[in-house]
């Protein structure tokens, strides 16, 4: 009998080794790479072949009082199920039923449940298991009697075998390379002595086939949370949005959500929080976000996110003036153009070193009345409503007012009163205006003189004796005076005119015209004078006068 048991542990053997080198063959061909872990399973259900031999002879007392023995044959065709609920990683509970057909004259059926033990390691799970249950069996063929009935009794099982993980559908089913079992099963057939009898089987069974497996005790992994702020850079005032992405969260559970912050409010039960700025300073925040569907680790997570609050940027402004050079006491715009980078409202101001300025928005007006001639700056200022201020210049050049316009300019006069006999003479008395005449001529090349004579009326007449008239007494005496300024100081006689006038004074006035004067402008009410009619006349100098008996001393005319 014991040959027969090891001859179908060999074959049992023999399969699961077969079966193992096409599996690895197959992997081989289908994957180079090393098959990932398989899953340590929460449900194992195990189909396969199962073969039994129970070692148990029956015996039975006839009415003649013979006693007939026989011997329970083994079972070689057998098949056998079983399945295995696992609390944890090793420990489970385990149901199974033994199908062993009538073969010969025996044969029967077990149904069983217990515990069972396994310790995975890499790419095995050996077990052993307890099990306690019922057996349904037949006992064997007697003569002249037919078999004896089939009658359910106690069973109970011990034993273990080895799983190898097979790398089909994600590790999911394995070969079981052997299961040895010892089997004692207790069956009353009836009453004796005229059909039964007790049979206390000790039976040895071994089983191979597949394990199919489901689910996993592996903890699910832990809740993750990450949290992100949207924007992370914001100026006070702007909203930030922080949103939480929850992983490995249980659908069936739900889940809490809470966040806080150092310096900030954040009031939300949801994934995403909204944070007003408007009262926060300038710098770095953090918050931190909290989800959580239950008590246990792995249940609950945190995470943070950052956001700046950004100081504002103060504005910019440029000018320009339009027109940047003017005449004095014209005008000139200045235009201002401000921008704030965060769209702060913005007013403006401005000064100017020279002039009046005048306006509030983005332009003003520059007078330059009473201004001198220059460079004007005008400074514009733009300030926020935050106070921050920029400022730009612009330049607006005055010209110099131009010059006024040339005038004729009176020098000096010369009088015609001391020599009564010779009253268009030019005396001595006449040098010193008429040096000073000369000297401006000099000076002022592109300038020409003129000199214009007067004359008064005569005296009134002494006695019947009426005074002496001298025709063209003015003009002769403008003639002479522009004969002595060429002759005496050597001015060219083309520089100097002649006039005359009607002041009603024994004078000669002398007159500096600057290029681009006009001097019947300047002075109206002249008249030229005719000089080829009125010759110049020759300086002389008086006669000696002779007083007595007493010699006259000669005296000249005054030079």
């Amino acid at each position: 009998m014991f040959s027969r048991v090891f001859s179908r542990v060999s074959g049992v053997l023999l399969l699961g080794g077969a079966v193992i080198g096409a599996s690895s063959l197959y992997g081989q061909n289908a994957a180079p790479a090393a098959p990932p872990e398989a899953p340590i399973s929460r449900i194992d259900i195990f189909t396969g072949y199962s073969y039994i031999s129970p070692k148990a002879t029956v015996k039975t007392s006839l009415p003649d009082g013979t006693v007939l023995s026989s011997n329970m044959d083994s079972v070689d065709y057998g098949a056998i199920g079983s399945g295995a609920y696992y609390f944890n990683k090793y420990v489970g509970g385990q149901v199974e039923a033994g199908f062993h057909p009538q073969d010969k004259n025996d044969g029967g059926y077990t149904v069983q449940g217990g515990i069972i033990f396994r310790f995975p390691v890499s790419g095995m799970t050996p077990f052993i298991h307890g099990l306690g249950g019922a057996a349904y069996w037949q006992g064997p063929y007697t003569k002249p009697y037919t078999n004896l009935t089939s009658q359910w009794g106690p069973a109970l099982t011990a034993g273990g075998g080895l799983d190898y993980n097979l790398p089909f559908f994600n590790h999911r089913i394995g070969l079981r390379l052997f299961q040895a079992d010892y089997e004692y099963f207790h069956i009353n057939h009836g009453p004796q002595p005229t059909s039964g009898g007790r049979v206390n089987a000790n039976s040895a069974r071994l089983s191979s086939g597949l394990v199919w497996k489901f689910g996993s005790i592996i903890p699910p992994p832990p809740v993750q949370y990450a949290c992100a702020a949207s924007p992370s850079s914001v100026f006070p005032g702007e909203p930030v949005t922080v949103t939480g992405t929850a992983t490995n969260l249980n659908p069936k559970k739900t889940a809490t959500y809470s966040w806080s912050g150092q310096g900030v409010t954040v009031n939300s039960t949801s994934n995403t929080a909204n944070i007003d700025t408007g009262s926060l300073a300038p710098g770095s925040y953090t918050v931190t976000g909290h989800v959580t569907e239950g008590n246990k680790p792995g249940e609950s997570a945190d995470c943070t996110a950052q956001f700046t609050v950004k100081q504002f940027e103060p504005p910019t402004v440029s000018c320009v003036a339009n027109p940047s050079t003017v005449n004095p006491g014209d005008s000139s715009t200045i235009t201002a153009t401000g921008v704030s980078p965060q769209n702060r409202p913005l007013t403006y101001s401005y000064s100017a070193s020279a002039g009046t300025i005048s306006g509030t928005g983005n332009t003003a007006t520059l007078s330059t009345t009473g201004a001198p001639a220059g460079t004007i700056t005008v400074t514009a200022t733009v300030t926020d409503d935050k106070g921050q201020t920029a400022s730009c210049t612009a330049q607006v050049s005055v010209n110099a007012p131009p010059p006024p316009p040339a005038k004729t300019q009176k020098l000096c006069t010369i009088t015609f009163d001391h020599d009564t006999k010779r009253p268009a003479r030019v005396d001595n008395d006449a040098k010193g205006c008429l040096d000073d005449v000369a000297l401006n001529a000099q000076r002022s090349t592109d300038a020409s003189l003129v000199v214009v004579g007067n004359t008064a009326p005569p005296p009134p007449a002494k006695g019947k004796r009426k005074p002496k008239e001298i025709p063209n007494l003015a003009a002769q005496r403008a003639v002479n005076t522009k004969d002595y300024l060429v002759k005496e100081k050597g001015i060219d006689a083309s520089r100097i005119s002649v006039r005359t006038d009607s002041t009603g004074t024994n004078e000669v006035d002398n007159y500096l015209v600057p290029a681009g004067a006009t001097f019947d402008s300047d002075v109206p009410g002249t008249a030229p004078v005719d000089e080829s009619q009125v010759q110049p006349q020759t300086r002389k100098p008086l006669a000696e006068r002779h007083h007595g008996h007493a010699k006259a001393k000669s005296t000249s005319a005054p030079q």
